[in-house]
């Protein structure tokens, strides 16, 4: 069949078991930024290009100690957008899809922006594997205690790009807090939320495996620039019974016969959801 999208539709109609995994790619579509290289980040934080500094080099937990305005200033920021931006409509064609699936779904995402959660997916059937700005930890860490960031309010002057005090602090001692999010060079993630995660996704897994489903997944805007989405695709990729459809604008390749959809989020999704 010549008709990608078509193709993909009639996989995901066939399948009983859903693994849709995303990367930054999957919230472009509701105006997110992806960092996508210097410029990309630059555009995003214009401030932060004054400074000369890249993605990689501001996402590392060394700024808490060195300018903890500045660190807030980008987090609290990401947090303020993440919480006011509506997931664009491809998650709800997801969503409506993954629950009429008879051994169910599950979410493998490296963001940290818990849009799917707000569109509707259940907690309890994601893995966030890089964790969520919308969760907190000690800074130093002084115990593996992770608490909501609800309630929390970071307010960010623009023009000087820096946190306004009260700055987040730990409820244990007092030190400064920081997103529990994997960041580069970070030694100090506290971890037990995601692997409890993990945990509940393994045995998700384990009972396909019982039930010998049939699972697709379905990858978007995983890029290849930090590739822990792409290569948990391609490993399950090679179960029996398994199909990866990778929808992505550029690194769209796939292994052996597993279907590419060279398009943006919201367009790949609806040119093969239309059919189904």
């Amino acid at each position: 069949m010549n008709n990608i999208p078509a193709l993909a539709a009639e996989f995901i109609h066939k399948s009983d078991a859903l693994l849709i995994t995303a990367g930054a790619g999957m919230g472009v579509d509701s105006g997110l930024p992806d960092f996508r290289g210097k410029e990309g980040f630059w555009k995003a934080y214009p401030p932060i290009k004054r400074l000369g500094v890249s993605f990689y080099e501001m996402a590392n937990p060394e700024w808490f100690q060195r300018d903890p305005k500045l660190a807030w200033a980008f987090y609290g920021h990401r947090l303020n957008l993440y919480r006011s931006t509506t997931p664009h409509h491809g998650f709800k064609r997801l969503l409506l899809q993954a629950q009429q699936k008879i051994h169910g779904y599950f979410i493998y995402t490296s963001n940290v922006d818990g849009q799917f959660q707000k569109a509707g997916f259940g907690a309890d059937q994601i893995v966030e594997c890089h964790g969520s700005i919308h969760y907190l930890q000690c800074s130093t860490p002084c115990s593996d205690k992770t608490w909501s960031a609800d309630g929390i309010e970071i307010t960010v002057d623009l023009d000087k790009f820096e946190a306004s005090d009260p700055l987040p602090l730990c409820p244990d001692c007092n030190a400064l807090a920081r997103p529990n999010i994997l960041m580069f060079g970070d030694w100090s993630w506290i971890s037990q939320r995601t692997r409890k995660q993990d945990e509940r996704f393994n045995h998700w897994l384990n009972l396909l495996n019982e039930k010998n489903s049939n699972l697709v997944i379905i990858e978007i805007g995983a890029g290849t620039a930090v590739p822990t989405v792409r290569q948990l695709s391609e490993h399950f990729a090679l179960r029996r019974n398994t199909k990866l459809i990778r929808i992505n604008p550029r690194e769209y390749q796939v292994p052996g016969e597993n279907i590419a959809v060279p398009e943006g989020a919201l367009n790949g999704i609806n040119r093969i959801f239309d059919y189904l």
